[in-house]
């Protein structure tokens, strides 16, 4: 039998008056995913089914590569060879559980964890994991404006500095003014493009055996620049934003099917929570795999050649040469422009959402401006702030990495907020985690955490 939605806590008078209540828009979610309860719907076929589920925690995967994943890899990968290969198969699960908390969170609650935290906990607890949020991703998307002005340049002779302002302007725009729902359905296909490595890979001709031991045999150094790209790839992995963003998409997911009220999403079934973690586990999945063939094949082509030290996106197209030949930097390019255009918009909005929430303002892609000037002032505030990274004269894919690694320092805390909601019997109900979640999820925090002291450790020894 399916446990009934649990009762929905009194409406929080501070966040909203009964003539004029905050709204969520009715309207498909960002990426144009189809809802849990349609694709475990009876009479569609095995294969349609599973392609409906795959919703939220699929679109939050593809975004887990983004620019900085993408740098943070290279990085890795050309700089140690094969040794952080252990680390993609290390932390699926540790991801993919991390990420299913927060969705459940969401659909259970019907709140993202912005709107969690106002209405059950102090607004010192608020305030502080919304700041770091905003912090977080306003570096990150940044950096990753950075890396698509690089990838232009790639292939238009226009230097990237010149770059920097009107993709700035052209993101908020659709942000604005257009829908971001048609600019992800466009360029969810060229990230697709990242996809080359897997073939890059096998086409270097890697040494099994190495790649075999390297794989599923933890190597561990306790230098800064191994332990830094530790802490980078735990960053880029399980970063901050994308707490906030799954458990904000499956609450879009349930405003799809018309449940705009509170009382309406609160609780969910058996049967919704089992469609999510699918959808959760795939997702992951397929960011892993693309984070392990791109640490594979910059390590087998890269490193192999001696060129240890990405210093441009043209470097880390390199490593795709014995695939495409000549195409290769044409290849990259697409790939990291489109991954940067769908990533650019998430993390903005992810601080747009986190901070209107936490204020009880009108927030929403679909609300036209004049009716969340704020909502959509933080968008553009966060976005001009974080272009101003791109002039301070930082290598682009430097950049890149440290953002992974400011990630890496940053999300323990804010993962150590996410397990006490998702623990918490007011919030939660007879939801709350289970002992393996909460195994995996203190897991997570105490490894990130262990990473980020030891890097700490190496940089006072000094």
């Amino acid at each position: 039998m399916e446990p009934e939605p649990l009762a929905p806590a009194p409406e929080d008078d501070t966040a909203r008056s009964a003539s004029h209540p905050p709204h969520i828009p009715h309207s498909e979610p960002a990426a144009g995913t189809a809802s849990i309860e349609a694709a475990a719907a009876r009479g569609a076929s095995p294969l349609r089914r599973f392609l409906k589920l795959l919703g939220p925690g699929l679109i939050t995967g593809a975004s887990d590569d983004d620019p900085s994943g993408i740098g943070t890899y290279a990085t890795a990968g050309a700089a140690l060879g094969y040794a952080t290969l252990w680390t993609a198969l290390a932390t699926y699960p540790l991801m993919a559980v991390t990420q299913y908390i927060c969705a459940k969170i969401g659909m259970v609650s019907g709140m993202g964890l912005s709107g969690v935290l106002r209405r059950h906990y102090s607004r010192q607890l608020l305030y502080a994991s919304v700041v770091v949020l905003t912090i977080a991703n306003t570096i990150n998307a940044g950096t990753d404006i950075g890396a698509i002005a690089a990838g232009v340049n790639l292939l238009v002779p226009v230097k990237p500095a010149l770059l920097i302002i009107p993709i700035a302007l052209g993101i908020v725009a659709f942000q604005v003014w257009g829908s971001y729902r048609l600019i992800a359905r466009i360029f969810k296909w060229l990230a697709l493009a990242l996809l080359a490595y897997v073939g890059a890979a096998f086409f270097a001709h890697p040494d099994a055996r190495q790649v075999l031991r390297a794989t599923f045999v933890p190597t561990l150094h306790l230098d800064a620049a191994y332990l830094a790209t530790l802490v980078a790839i735990l960053g880029t992995t399980i970063s901050p934003y994308l707490f906030f963003w799954q458990a904000s998409q499956e609450v879009e997911e349930e405003v799809s099917l018309g449940r705009r009220t509170l009382k309406q999403r609160k609780g969910a079934t058996d049967g919704e929570l089992r469609w999510a973690a699918w959808d959760v586990w795939i997702g992951m999945l397929f960011s892993n795999l693309v984070f392990y063939f791109i640490i594979l094949a910059t390590a087998a082509t890269l490193h192999q050649a001696g060129k240890t030290d990405v210093q441009s996106a043209a470097d880390a197209a390199a490593a795709l040469r014995p695939l495409v030949g000549g195409g290769a930097t044409f290849l990259f390019a697409v790939g990291i422009i489109g991954s940067g255009i769908l990533a650019v918009p998430i993390l903005t909005g992810a601080s747009a959402y986190a901070v209107a929430e936490a204020f009880g303002w009108e927030y929403g892609l679909e609300k036209k401006p004049r009716r969340a000037r704020r909502f959509y002032a933080i968008i553009v505030a966060s976005t001009g702030v974080g272009l101003l990274i791109n002039f301070l004269g930082i290598n682009p894919i430097k950049a890149l990495f440290w953002t992974a690694v400011l990630n890496g320092f940053l999300a323990p805390p804010l993962l150590v907020v996410v397990l006490r909601i998702a623990n918490n019997r007011k919030v939660m109900g007879k939801r709350v985690n289970g002992p393996w979640a909460n195994a995996f999820g203190w897991l997570t925090a105490l490894v990130m955490t262990a990473a980020a002291v030891a890097l700490v450790w190496t940089w006072v020894k000094r």
